[in-house]
């Protein structure tokens, strides 16, 4: 009784309202939606003989992690990677280069209309087109190396960063821009002063996780002939090297985990 008390003096308890209030179309959607599963799902044509002869390379994969290679091809792996790094650094040097401008151009409230049009359009070209479609075109364009994958991921890093940065520029403090434009600053002084230091960590930490992404991609990029390390990657996984494929893997994921380490450290310290 006492609960029958204290539920008539505190009203019925709050319910988060449902997405969709008509219960009848709630249940068709529902419906619609596993019968959409099950129909994409029947259409999958799966070969479960090659499944099955699939789950013993796998198992050879999944076990040669345990004992990796690092020896046998030690002279293509280290200079895939090296390859690889090269790549990277200097791509995103040169797009980050790139990009500062193009974002300071593709923000709205500091461009002017026609700059802003032409700069947001390129943004637009670097993001519609993907990074291995890119690689494809410029390897049939400059062939085989690591030329065609420098201009990839520098074409890439251009999209990326001047994207967010124009979008981190749009949403600044504009009370601090507007008090060093009163002061009588010019244009580039205004930026510098005004507009630099609110964006400056921002652009830090994504410049280093564009780093990031790069060297994954440039293994990715190997494989269509656009140099790094993904061109030794391949070559083991086609002779069944699963031992050299888990070192060079190890070696990527460590890497990774490095620049990720070393990503946070200078972000704390321009914080």
């Amino acid at each position: 009784m006492s609960a029958v008390r204290l539920e008539d003096k505190l009203g019925t308890p709050w319910r988060k309202p449902a997405f969709i209030t008509n219960p009848a179309l709630r249940w068709v959607l529902i419906a619609g939606a596993a019968a959409y599963f099950v129909a994409a799902f029947s259409t999958i044509e799966v070969n479960w003989a090659r499944v099955y002869e699939g789950l013993d390379r796998g198992a050879q994969f999944v076990l040669a992690f345990t004992r990796p290679d690092f020896v046998s091809r030690a002279g293509d792996i280290w200079s895939g990677l090296l390859e690889s790094i090269v790549m990277t650094v200097a791509a995103s040097v040169v797009g980050i280069l790139i990009s500062i401008p193009i974002g300071l151009g593709a923000a709205r409230n500091i461009a002017p209309l026609p700059i802003y049009l032409i700069c947001r359009g390129i943004v637009a070209i670097s993001r519609a087109l993907q990074e291995i479609i890119v690689a494809i075109l410029l390897v049939a364009i400059f062939g085989f190396g690591p030329l065609a994958g420098f201009l990839t991921l520098s074409f890439a890093t251009i999209g990326f960063l001047s994207k967010l940065l124009a979008e981190d520029i749009e949403s600044m403090d504009r009370v601090q821009a507007e008090a060093v434009r009163a002061s009588g600053a010019r244009w580039m002084q205004w930026i510098n002063y005004g507009v630099q230091p609110q964006v400056m960590p921002r652009l830090v930490g994504l410049s280093m996780y564009r780093i990031d992404i790069n060297f994954r991609e440039s293994a990715i990029l190997g494989l269509v002939g656009a140099g790094g390390i993904g061109a030794t990657l391949n070559t083991a996984f086609d002779r069944y090297e699963y031992d050299t494929a888990a070192a060079i893997l190890i070696l990527i994921i460590g890497i990774v985990m490095a620049l990720e380490y070393l990503s946070g450290i200078i972000r704390a310290r321009v914080q």
